[in-house]
């Protein structure tokens, strides 16, 4: 995460004085998480503006898009499965100095008409935070993997020339890939495709 990012969490049962915009956490350890859908829907949208050559329902994206990604269509099978992902470096932020693995941000909109000033307190994942993230990918053809690995390669490029998360537009929500690796989890998968692979992601992401 490099500046400050904001996924929602649930403010309902917020106490008077709480955030007006939590982030979502993790039930079990009470840290900051991304959902894996958050991620993959970003990725999914960003692709469809590039792919597309109108507006359409995702059911009917881009080939390259739904052979991916999926989509609701009978017989369509999704080929890459996103984890949620939860902090992996609590203890570095602690030996930063870093105490707190959240700040809030206070903002304030004002009615152009009445002057009138409306604040409120964004809850934001500090930068610097670091999540693990798994994606499982389903290998059937070899020519296909290799342009799969493509489009996935270009969301993961344009997702950091981008946002995740909410209030992008004000800066919130930049992020970076790395330490980008691939490995055959169940079968056999030949060493010379595995390093393709990982080639043609680490080129995409690289600053």
């Amino acid at each position: 995460v490099k500046t400050g990012m904001h996924i929602g969490g649930s403010g309902a049962f917020a106490a008077i004085g709480a955030v007006d915009s939590p982030i979502i956490r993790d039930a079990r350890t009470n840290l900051p998480m991304i959902p894996g859908s958050s991620l993959k829907g970003k990725m999914r949208s960003l692709l469809a503006k590039e792919f597309n050559e109108r507006v359409v329902e995702p059911n009917e994206d881009h080939e390259r898009i739904t052979r991916l990604f999926g989509s609701s269509k009978k017989g369509n099978i999704k080929r890459l499965i996103v984890s949620d992902m939860f902090m992996n470096n609590k203890e570095q932020l602690y030996n930063q100095g870093i105490q707190s693995f959240t700040e809030v941000k206070f903002e304030n909109s004002i009615s152009r008409a009445t002057a009138v000033v409306n604040p409120r307190q964004i809850e934001r994942v500090v930068r610097g935070s670091v999540f693990k993230l798994d994606l499982i990918y389903e290998l059937e053809e070899e020519q296909e993997f290799l342009e799969d690995m493509e489009t996935l390669a270009e969301a993961m490029k344009l997702l950091q020339y981008d946002y995740l998360g909410g209030n992008g537009s004000r800066g919130y929500g930049k992020i970076q890939f790395q330490d980008i690796y691939t490995d055959a989890v169940v079968g056999h998968v030949d060493n010379t495709l595995l390093e393709k692979c990982n080639l043609i992601l680490n080129e995409a992401v690289k600053e």
